[in-house]
């Protein structure tokens, strides 16, 4: 155990590790800016920012918009490359927001890979085919971006010893290097084969038609993405366009190496490096500030009501079904959208609190608000913004208590925005925040502890950019004020900037014991092996539960994720990096979402990828919170023992199978669990003689096996005739009568025809007498899958196996069986992350229902 522990820190922190290393570059960043905006003031960058003319802010917007129409035929490119089709107003709209995502946040939670997955999956494209666009697309950009930078590095050599401790003078030999990866790729791509091997991978590289096309699209791409800036800059630049492409291009480099989301700080500094002191940093900084609103702030707000839009619009069918449909739909994104606006609504608290109020508004308020309410107000709205910041990771996750004190902080930071300056813009912000979120209270339904959830590395970033952000922007705006130890007792009207520095001491303190007491709280393992679960707890939970299944948890091939109470369990076997859960949690129904979560962080800590295997279809918005992937792998044949009945012209089958077994004298007998022990040698011959007769071994997991502990658990129902037992199965029942259900099922080989079906008919209406209300009889594995031409490429593999499978397993046969039966049909699912993990997933769960390699390679 403590070496699994050991394991589990080690890949936690080595997963972490560049995580780290952009927090450290970012850090420099901020420090590089601060020293060259040492002379100006917060109020010279504002009157440049608003100094702009409406004709200049045009220009920049329009260039944008062609920009990101330009970025969007990476997406047609990579689509023709594949040779697949899709409508223009589908393939701008997926690759639009694909990019103003990737461009902004950069994380894999809303990453532009993750949304061209979502979006295009839905109009059809496998998911091979998604990886291969996304392949192609960062092909595109880096050969372009190779090709544009060193020509322009070879042509414009632009002087860099003096601002960087390397071994050349000037951009030139990076622009040789640059060209020589292109001219490598183009000459592969031309004249070599068309494949590169990367490790496992095959990748096939494109003809030289989009070689071509590749390096002028993304060229134009990149100078469209400088222009924006370029038309922002002051009109005396010290450099031409391409002397200015050169800087924007090597400090783009920068950014993305960095893998700071955006770049943020580390791109802004190295154009502060070439233009300082040519160009006065504030001119220089206002510039900077109105590129990131126009290029990324604005297109993100669009891309975001966009992709809100679509989700309804794609789901309109079904939203007028019903409003709980609808519910369950919008699930899956309205968290992640509150965490970003409750993440955004803190940074406007920071920075509010880190910047001058209007000398009118506070005169103004003199007359009414005292001045120690003042302090206190400016004091907690600061705190309330920190508070937010991580309340808005708990709101991703889901959680109860992160719900309860967003709203708390949101009131809070409207009374305060009020009261510390009479901000009522960023009261009005806040009261539609608050307005917004208040109905959606069942959207968070984890009833864990906010302390419990572990902050990641990637939000660790964001958290300590704003703060740092904030902090430097408050001395920037007070930067003409000298310090002295006198302004921390300074309580005044207009004494704002030692009301900065109190709070700031507030703000750093609670930000570091927040992030530092997450970050590093040791990962929570709650766990029990096997080897030291409680068995009669789970038993008991087992028998309580609707779904007879739970039963399998008593195989002992399994392990165990507990609930913190101890009253619901996961079942789950690991095969490779799987860990295949079966079925739906066990227990009660209300921990079932925290413990579904807390299984996928656990999976997560040890590297490993959570599948659940033959989950119900009512519950499956769980699972797609996650982001997990459903598949449907069959149905379950489910008969309402309430209604049953061998009456009609489609039971005539099944009557003559009972009147013919009974009156060659076979009798049906259930033996109590507790006399069980005294057959099992009988039943184990039996079982031996099936096995040798089907010429197939064991498995196991999702299907039981014969084992003498297992089988002590159960009821048996027997068929014999005389004193000779000719076949039996273990019975499962619920403690309620929901349902009824068999198991483990073997008989001789010299048993009657039609056995089994007497077995069934006679156990389904000893369960109606008893008042079983459903039987089940299992699951057809691929059964139920459409196969039209617009259906999904798994539903039409899955249907062409089940009708012309009957080489490997007669799945279309065993539908027909069970058919007879007259049931109703339930879908099953299986929950599985997305990505070219796929086929060692499925032949891991293979792996583990087989009982092993030679169970796949035998019957």
């Amino acid at each position: 155990m403590i070496a699994t522990q050991e394991k589990t820190h080690s890949y936690y922190w080595v997963k972490n590790a560049f995580g780290f290393i952009g927090v450290a570059l970012f850090f420099v960043a901020f420090g590089v800016i601060h020293q060259e905006l040492k002379i100006h003031s917060y109020h010279e960058v504002r009157k440049h920012l608003s100094g702009y003319s409406s004709m200049t802010l045009l220009s920049a917007s329009v260039l944008t918009i062609v920009n990101y129409l330009v970025l969007t035929a990476y997406d047609g490119l990579a689509i023709r490359y594949l040779g697949k089709t899709i409508e223009l107003w589908k393939m701008i709209l997926t690759s639009f927001i694909a990019y103003v995502f990737s461009y902004n946040i950069g994380l894999s939670v809303f990453g532009g890979t993750a949304i061209r997955y979502r979006m295009y999956s839905a109009f059809g494209f496998s998911t091979a085919d998604i990886a291969k666009i996304v392949a192609f697309n960062v092909l595109s950009l880096w050969v372009g971006f190779f090709a544009l930078a060193g020509c322009v590095f070879l042509f414009e050599p632009l002087a860099i010893k003096t601002h960087f401790s390397l071994p050349f003078d000037t951009v030139r030999p990076l622009g040789g290097l640059f060209l020589l990866i292109v001219f490598v790729y183009l000459v592969w791509s031309w004249l070599g084969d068309k494949s590169l091997q990367v490790g496992k991978w095959t990748i096939a590289l494109p003809s030289n038609k989009y070689t071509t096309l590749q390096v002028l699209l993304s060229s134009v791409d990149w100078m469209l993405a400088s222009a924006v800036l370029y038309v922002l800059m002051p009109s005396d630049l010290p450099f031409s366009f391409f002397g200015f492409l050169a800087i924007f291009l090597l400090a783009q480099l920068a950014g993305l190496a960095s893998h700071v989301p955006g770049g943020v700080g580390i791109f802004e500094s190295v154009v502060l490096f070439f233009f300082v002191p040519s160009i006065p940093a504030a001119e220089i900084l206002a510039a900077l500030f109105a590129y990131r609103a126009i290029y990324y702030f604005l297109p993100l707000l669009f891309a975001m009501l966009l992709l809100v839009g679509y989700e309804l619009i794609r789901r309109q069918a079904t939203l007028k079904r019903s409003f709980e449909l609808f519910d369950r739909l919008i699930r899956s994104f309205v968290p992640q959208v509150f965490a970003v606006t409750i993440f955004l609504t803190g940074i406007i608290l920071l920075v509010s609190g880190a910047t001058p109020a209007g000398q009118g508004r506070l005169h103004w308020l003199r007359g009414f608000v005292p001045l120690p309410v003042i302090e206190i107000s400016h004091f907690m709205g600061s705190l309330a913004g920190v508070a937010l910041l991580f309340v808005a990771w708990g709101l991703y996750r889901r959680l109860n208590a992160a719900y309860v004190l967003s709203v708390g902080l949101l009131a809070g930071g409207v009374v305060f925005s009020v009261l510390k300056g009479f901000d009522y813009e960023e009261a009005i912000i806040l009261s539609l925040m608050l307005v917004s979120i208040l109905p959606c209270r069942h959207f968070f339904y984890r009833k864990t502890a906010l302390v419990d959830e572990p902050l990641t590395v990637g939000w660790f970033i964001a958290i300590a950019g704003v703060v740092t952000f904030s902090i430097w922007l408050g001395n920037f705006s007070y930067k003409n004020i000298a310090y002295s130890n006198d302004l921390w007792w300074k309580f005044q009207f207009s004494a704002e900037a030692p009301r900065f520095l109190r709070t700031t001491v507030g703000v750093v303190t609670l930000a570091f014991f927040l992030a530092f007491s997450r970050l590093f709280r040791p990962p929570h393992v709650a766990q029990n092996e096997s080897s030291v679960v409680d068995f009669e707890k789970i038993r008991s939970v087992a028998r309580l539960s609707a779904k007879t299944s739970a039963n399998l948890a008593l195989l002992g091939d399994k392990r165990f994720f507990m609930s913190a109470s101890g009253e619901s369990f996961l079942m789950y076997g690991v095969e490779g990096r799987s860990w295949v859960v079966l079925g739906d949690p066990v227990g009660r129904e209300e921990e079932w979402p925290d413990l579904i979560w807390k299984f996928h962080e656990y999976c997560d800590q040890h590297n490993g990828w959570p599948v659940f295997y033959e989950v119900g279809h009512v519950n499956l918005y769980l699972y797609a919170d996650l982001g997990l992937m459903l598949l449907k792998i069959g149905e379950e044949a489910r008969v309402l023992l309430t209604e049953y009945s061998l009456d009609g012209s489609s039971r005539k089958h099944l009557r003559h199978v009972l009147n013919r077994c009974d009156k060659e004298g076979l009798i049906f007998r259930i033996i109590p669990a507790s006399e069980v022990p005294s057959v099992l040698p009988e039943l184990q011959q039996i079982s031996d003689l099936w096995l040798a007769e089907k010429n197939t071994r064991e498995k196991g997991f999702s299907l039981g096996f014969f084992d003498e502990a297992y089988l002590k658990n159960f009821p048996i129902a027997i068929i014999e005739k005389g004193n000779r037992i000719l076949a039996f199965a273990n019975v499962w029942a619920d403690a309620h009568k929901t349902e009824l259900s068999l198991d483990l099922m073997r008989y001789l080989p010299e048993a009657p025809a039609g056995i089994m079906e007497y077995l069934f008919l006679k156990m389904m209406l000893w369960g109606k007498c008893e008042g079983y209300q459903w039987f089940s009889l299992g699951m057809v594995p691929l059964s139920g899958f459409q196969s039209h031409p617009l259906a999904p490429f798994w539903n039409k593999v899955g249907g062409f196996i089940f009708r012309h499978g009957e080489n490997f397993y007669n799945f279309e046969g065993l539908r027909a069986y069970k058919d007879k039966f007259g049931p109703v049909w339930e879908p099953r699912y299986m929950a599985l992350p997305t990505g070219l993990q796929l086929p060692r997933i499925f032949s891991n769960v293979t792996v583990l229902i087989a009982g092993g390699i030679k169970g796949v390679l035998s019957k």
